[in-house]
């Protein structure tokens, strides 16, 4: 029988997951059953190999068989975590007294599912651990051996001597310990945790998880962090924020938050339905000039929108060997396009793969993943789907080389003739048909006046200066504004501002309409869930009288609707802007508006 030599462990135990499995770590006093691991008052010295090969066996051993091998884990009885070991700590080293061991009786089964195990100890040592002297331990003389039971209570240890004496020890659960920073920092002065941030023993941004829950008190020890080397005013407010909302999903490093006056544009007439507009911004003259787009709009019958086009995208690079190789793997995404759909649509309820196209540069070469994803405007979702198509793809050609989840040919913030073309998130149109009168009465300009600044500046000035995406006045205006109340992903508005508007006789009238292929928009994730975005996602989305109460929506229909409210609200910024550029009212109007003195306003003091 070939007997391992144990590594000299100190105070850590083995944690198994096969139940019938049963080994006596001698140098550790650790005894593992099951998934029980039993902790034993009493010092069991460390066993050489050369004395084990010395040792004499006086019965059959005792194995148990196991399917497959089992690599165990190492935790700590303090803190209950996954640990290192150093072989070299604890007072089991070479130089620690020696004895050989054997395995001396077979077990046997008891009611409560433990095993008899009886081990034969030659020339046993006395403990040499001091946290065993507090065990409680009896000896007796006995010509015969005794057994007892292995249970989670105590169990018998026999060593084999020439007086052979009996000797039993009390062994006890292991339990978890409280956690070894028994203090936690919550319990010290902000002048002491302030201390541990300055010496690097405190990490920043493990604030708000050490002093959970008082995520306020964790914000103002940054700020004083940061205030010892650089300037941070008090004007930054800090106080009376819920940033349980935010930890972990929206901001990390926290030191406040800032306040962007929200404003209401509207009521805007879309879709036969009147919406309030939420305008998070800080330029004046914004919100008033699209409401007075909205009114130009519902006097003239309302807008209609509608969302002719609907995908995300995301879009890894691959590389290969060759290109032979790499048009090889273009055809392979042709012709199987049902076999990565199954493996996309696997990873979420609410992905659905619509589209693959590709693009080969060189040996490299570009997937564009297009997929629906719900009310999510999911750059998450569409990324977990195309690695898990990634992964299979792996299998099938493994040489193909990874080189980024995304390479630009997505294309996700930054302007991208692909978005133009192909679309990315919700592709929308939005018009409407404003009367003559309207046009005169309510944005003071003509019909013809306002269609010859359209294609001077819109279309012919945006073409002069090689525009990609931006065949309009000012659209990103209301798409940002909108997105940040919202809760929306500010970045986005890069693409999602990309828009063409025209302008056109019908009749007398004026037919207007704005065109925008990539509004990325979500009403669950990102910013939406906090508390004063929800509230203006509310007043947007409002209440669906086409679906009764308590019936589950259809996946994906208010996001659209959002999009729709977006489209919208650009529509009726580039109605108003167009007819204060075609007027001449321009200058005037951001001077009254965005310029005013504190000193002319009323109450100012």
């Amino acid at each position: 029988m070939a007997v391992r030599e144990f590594s000299p462990i100190y105070q850590w135990g083995f944690s198994f997951k096969t139940p019938k499995f049963l080994v006596p770590l001698l140098n550790n006093n650790v005894f593992i059953f099951g998934k029980e691991a039993m902790q034993s008052s009493e010092s069991f010295p460390f066993i050489s190999s050369k004395e084990c090969e010395d040792a004499t066996f006086t019965s059959t051993p005792v194995i148990i068989k196991k399917k497959k091998r089992v690599k165990p884990t190492y935790f700590s009885p303090q803190n209950d975590s996954l640990l290192s070991i150093e072989p070299s700590t604890g007072p089991f080293s070479e130089s620690s007294s020696s004895s050989s061991s054997s395995i001396s009786s077979s077990p046997e089964s008891t009611p409560n599912g433990s095993l008899i195990i009886e081990t034969s100890n030659v020339s046993p040592t006395e403990p040499t651990s001091s946290q065993d002297s507090s065990s409680s331990t009896t000896e007796s003389s006995s010509s015969s051996s005794t057994s007892t039971p292995l249970s989670n209570s105590t169990t018998n240890i026999i060593p084999s001597s020439s007086t052979s004496t009996t000797t039993t020890t009390t062994v006890t659960p292991c339990s978890p310990a409280p956690s070894s920073n028994s203090k936690s920092i919550a319990h010290l002065s902000d002048d002491e945790i302030l201390d541990l941030l300055q010496t690097n023993k405190l990490p920043s941004y493990s604030l708000e998880s050490s002093l959970a829950p008082d995520f306020e008190r964790a914000v103002k020890l940054r700020r004083l962090l940061l205030a010892s080397s650089s300037p941070l005013s008090h004007s930054l407010p800090f106080t009376d924020y819920d940033y349980s909302q935010i930890l972990g999903r929206n901001c990390e490093n926290v030191v406040g938050y800032i306040q962007v006056p929200v404003g209401v544009a509207g009521p805007l007439l879309l879709n036969s339905r009147k919406i309030n507009l939420p305008m998070a911004t800080t330029e004046g003259c914004l919100v008033a000039s699209t409401s007075r787009g909205c009114k130009a709009i519902t006097l003239s019958n309302g807008c209609r929108a509608v969302v002719v086009d609907d995908g995300m995208t995301r879009a890894p690079a691959v590389k290969f060997e060759c290109l032979k190789t790499a048009n090889q793997f273009k055809k392979y995404i042709k012709t199987n396009f049902e076999g990565l759909r199954s493996v996309f649509e696997s990873t979420s309820r609410f992905a659905k793969l619509v589209q693959i196209k590709t693009a080969i540069a060189g040996r490299t070469v570009y997937i564009r993943f297009k997929a629906t994803t719900g009310d999510a405007m999911g750059m998450n979702m569409i990324t977990k789907g195309v690695d898990a198509c990634l992964d299979f793809l792996k299998t099938q050609f493994p040489e193909m080389e990874i080189i980024s989840i995304s390479g630009n040919y997505c294309s996700d913030k930054k302007p991208a003739a692909v978005n133009w073309i192909e679309g990315r998130g919700k592709s929308v149109v939005c018009e409407t048909t404003l009367k003559k009168s309207v046009v005169e009465s309510v944005l003071k300009t003509t019909v013809d006046a306002m269609i010859e600044t359209n294609v001077s500046k819109n279309l012919v000035g945006s073409a002069i200066a090689g525009s990609i995406g931006g065949f309009n006045a000012h659209a990103s205006n209301v798409v940002s504004a909108i997105f940040l109340a919202t809760g929306q992903d500010i970045a986005q508005n890069v693409e999602s501002s990309s828009c063409i508007t025209l302008m056109e006789r019908s009749g007398e009238d004026l037919y207007v309409s704005v065109t925008m292929p990539s509004i990325e928009v979500g009403t669950v994730g990102g910013g939406t869930h906090l508390s004063g975005q929800n509230a203006c996602l509310e007043m947007v989305l409002g209440e669906d009288k086409e679906e009764e109460k308590g019936e589950k929506r259809e996946g994906g229909k208010r996001a659209k609707r959002l999009a729709k409210a977006v489209c919208g609200g650009v529509l009726a910024g580039e109605i108003s802007l167009m007819a204060a550029l075609s007027a001449g009212h321009l200058t005037q109007s951001h001077m009254q508006l965005n310029r005013a003195k504190k000193e002319a306003l009323p109450g100012a003091k």
